[in-house]
This record gives structure tokens, C-alpha cells and sequence, in this order.
């Protein structure tokens, strides 16, 4: 497997994946439908995709077989954070979106991808990652513990 990079110009390669976006999207809305709209359609998503791989500093890396067949995404962004009275100042990459194609779950694609993202961090002299997931997100939260994020902070809502 090959990890590249995607450039902006291709999004349209993440198309094939849009039906496992939409599968991912579907637990998010069943768990808190009140969060998230149902359905998205594929031209939505393809339009939310190609305008946000734009924005200057995120950055995407797909998985590759040997064949040249899409085997998952992530979608990441460098944020600097200025210090605050009461927090350092920091850089760190934030993890937006990991998605592997269906049929390649538990073979180690998100792995390989997440750690290409740690190692774009240590080359970029980043020393955190950080991301979220939901907490009935089961799979997200032991991948993103296999490389060594453990939650640091709660986040929660409220909806009227």
C-alpha cells in the first residue's frame, strides 16, 4: 500500500468512497439525529470535499493498492494556536476525517494513514494530534488509541 498525497484539483478520486462516507455519516445521524442531517447527497458531498480540500492549510493523503484502487482518506489541517493567558501557544495538526473503503476495514489502512499524518507532524516539528470522535464511535476511538491519543478534554452540548 502507498500513502500520497491528493491534491485540491483531485478530489473528485475521493468519489468512490462517498458511499462509505454516507454509511459512516448514517451511525453519526442515528445516534444524534439532532446534529447531523440525514442523507447528505453525493453531489453534496463531492461539493463539501472539493471545497474544503482548497482551503490552503488542509491537506489529504489516500491510501493506495499496489493496483492503484482507493483504499481510505484522511483529511487533516495544521492549526496554530496562539498562547493565552491560561494555554501555550501551539501547533498541531488536527485530524478532521479518516474514512477506509468497506471492504479494507481491519487490515490496517487507517493505521498506515494516521501514521503518515504523525510523520508529516514530526517532519513539520508538530508535537501534538489531536481530533474527535463521537463516543459511540467505537472503531474511531481504538484507532485513534493505537497511536497514542487519549482524550484530553470533554466536549459537550446542549440542544434545545
Amino acid at each position: 500500500m502507498k500513502i500520497l498525497d491528493l491534491p485540491p484539483s483531485e478530489a473528485a478520486r475521493l468519489i468512490p468512497l462517498l458511499q462509505d462516507l454516507q454509511d459512516l455519516h448514517a451511525l453519526h445521524v442515528e445516534h444524534q439525529p439532532a446534529r447531523y442531517p440525514a442523507a447528505p447527497t453525493e453531489a453534496e458531498l463531492e461539493r463539501w470535499l472539493q471545497g474544503w480540500l482548497q482551503q490552503e492549510t488542509v491537506t489529504a493523503l489516500v491510501a493506495e493498492s499496489p493496483k492503484g484502487a482507493l483504499l481510505g482518506y484522511v483529511i487533516f489541517e495544521i492549526e496554530h494556536r496562539p498562547p493565552l493567558p491560561v494555554r501555550f501557544e501551539e501547533s498541531r495538526v488536527m485530524v478532521h476525517h479518516i474514512a477506509t473503503v468497506s471492504a479494507f476495514r481491519r487490515m490496517g489502512v487507517g493505521l498506515a494513514l494516521l501514521h503518515a499524518v504523525k510523520q508529516r507532524a514530526e517532519a513539520a516539528g508538530i508535537k501534538v494530534i489531536a481530533t474527535t470522535y463521537a463516543p459511540f464511535n467505537s472503531a474511531s476511538k481504538a484507532l485513534f488509541q493505537s497511536i497514542g491519543l487519549e482524550p484530553v478534554t470533554i466536549f459537550a452540548e446542549w440542544r434545545a
